[in-house]
């Protein structure tokens, strides 16, 4: 990367007013006259000169790592917030690693950076753990993504205060705007999970043993595997992370997104994660399976969340806003399990479930969730801002015979056909089975304010109890992501950040800043 330096002086001038003294008065009645005795005006000071001021100065060097080769200081690069100390990150993290918080100090992924080296399909154990501090900022350009391969792990655990930032050169630059996508590729987590589309191997259909189905991450130019038969498999932990302006395009038609799972088993923690104007999906899951809690996913391109190949996945407390002229679903699951699709009868069959959610959607996206392939749908407690979109769709009688339930689930859903069918399945069959859940409304009075928050009309629904359908999720007495205005920024207003698309109060300042903390 060339070396660049871009320097903001932000400033301020100093106006000085000259005011005067209180007005002395005396009364009529002592002798008849009021007597008005103004003090000299004080001069005018001459204006202090403007100050040169940056908020952060740039590192003194790069820290040192146990990979060989170490990271490569890149020099600096300035912007609105500062000038900051550019360290390379290496091509591949050989040995564990930690990369820690330095004031005025950046890291950059050159290209494709790997996390360990694939370790197979039936490996154990972790070799390579890559540990990323509270208030680290990484960015990327171009064709820059970060990959964990199977049988390594990463711990990127931010917290409210100082969460760890992904995101772009431009957006350090200052150069990003509320619209600004596709800037750089993003974060992929592969495991050693179940998965159900292979690209490699024998896939179970229930009769086939020690099946070896694997898959490999779409659009990269060098094969990346995932999968296995480890349930419990863990990549990790990644918690308090912002994904900011991602979804470069690796291959025609092949696009990151902000976070990308393949093969991520139960072991895998995913807590507290921003999306923000990927230019493909926000967020996808193929195969694997875990529990994840507290999404904010903000003006995705594609589809907000897009669940394939055999994931078996619980999402507790998630927001999707579209942008208002780009975006597809708020949801898109799918499962390579029927016999118009190959491999056919394909098991893990994808088991997605989401509770306490809201949708706000722009006009004109073809649906917000759209279910097919057999994949297995469960909604519960959700609050759908439809605008013109109808609000479900699903394809193919094995997906409607899978569907779990959508209960205490409320939209503002067009008047005709709010419910349709596809490939196969009527229009009036799938509106029968999802309005046989309780407590559902599909003609319903959106009243949120601050565009997530409940309403009047979202706090009088009675809410469903998720917890009889998994245990992950807790029994609340509310529909929706959001209670109220304390809890928007309770759950998501520190780590988050602010944008025109979503406000969450967020102390960390808007997306097209980068946060600066006390040194």
């Amino acid at each position: 990367m060339k070396n660049i330096q871009r320097t903001l002086i932000l400033g301020c001038s100093l106006v000085a007013l000259a005011g005067c003294g209180a007005d002395e008065i005396v009364s009529p009645g002592t002798g008849g006259d009021i007597i008005i005795n103004n003090p000299a005006p004080t001069p005018t000071p001459t204006p202090t000169p403007t100050p040169t001021q940056t908020l952060v100065t740039a590192a003194a060097g790069c820290p040192t790592i146990a990979t060989a080769g170490g990271l490569v200081d890149a020099g600096t690069i300035s912007g609105p917030t500062g000038a900051y100390r550019v360290c390379q990150l290496p091509a591949r993290f050989t040995s564990t690693d930690l990369l820690p918080y330095i004031r005025g100090l950046v890291y950059q992924i050159p290209g494709r950076v790997e996390v360990g080296a694939d370790r197979g399909f039936s490996s154990t154990g972790t070799t390579v753990t890559l540990t990323i501090e509270p208030g680290v900022i990484l960015f990327g350009q171009q064709d820059s993504y970060l990959v964990v391969n199977r049988g390594n792990a990463i711990q990127s655990n931010g917290t409210a205060e100082r969460p760890i930032v992904w995101t772009s050169r431009d957006n350090i630059l200052g150069l990003a705007n509320d619209n600004s996508q596709q800037q750089w590729g993003g974060v992929v987590l592969l495991g050693r999970a179940p998965i159900s589309d292979c690209s490699t191997g024998v896939f179970n259909n229930g009769t086939t043993t020690n099946a070896t189905c694997e898959g490999r991450l779409e659009g990269a130019a060098v094969a990346t595997p995932f999968g296995g038969a480890n349930a419990a498999d863990s990549s990790g932990s990644f918690r308090f992370n912002q994904i900011r302006f991602s979804g470069f395009e690796l291959a025609p038609n092949n696009e990151l997104q902000s976070l990308t799972t393949g093969g991520a088993g139960s072991g895998t923690v995913i807590e507290n994660l921003l999306s923000f104007n990927s230019s493909d999906d926000g967020i996808e899951f193929f195969g694997g399976g875990f529990n994840a809690r507290n999404f904010a996913i903000i003006g995705a391109s594609d589809d907000s969340l897009d669940v394939d190949t055999g994931a078996l996945v619980n999402l507790d407390t998630v927001i999707a806003v579209q942008r208002s002229g780009t975006g597809d679903r708020a949801i898109e699951l799918d499962s390579p399990n029927v016999a118009d699709r190959t491999p056919s009868n394909a098991l893990p069959q994808t088991r997605f479930q989401v509770n306490n959610f809201t949708f706000v959607m722009r006009d004109g996206a073809p649906q917000v969730i759209q279910a097919r392939g057999g994949a297995a749908l469960g909604l519960t407690n959700g609050v759908i801002n439809a605008g013109t979109n109808h609000c479900f769709q699903i394809d193919e009688a094995p997906t409607l015979a899978a569907l779990i339930g959508v209960d205490s689930v409320v939209g503002d859903c067009p008047a005709v056909d709010p419910i349709r069918g596809g490939g196969g399945n009527t229009n009036a069959d799938v509106a029968t089975a999802i309005n046989a859940g309780t407590n559902n409304n599909f003609a319903f009075a959106i009243t949120l304010t601050s565009n997530v928050v409940n309403g009047a009309g979202e706090t009088g629904r009675t809410a469903f109890n998720a917890n009889t359908r998994s245990t992950f999720f807790p029994t609340r007495t509310y529909i929706g992501a959001i209670q109220n205005a304390a809890a928007l920024t309770s759950i998501f207003g520190n780590w988050t950040c602010n944008s025109s698309i979503q406000a969450f109060g967020s102390t960390t300042g808007n997306c097209t800043s980068l946060p600066v903390y006390p040194a």
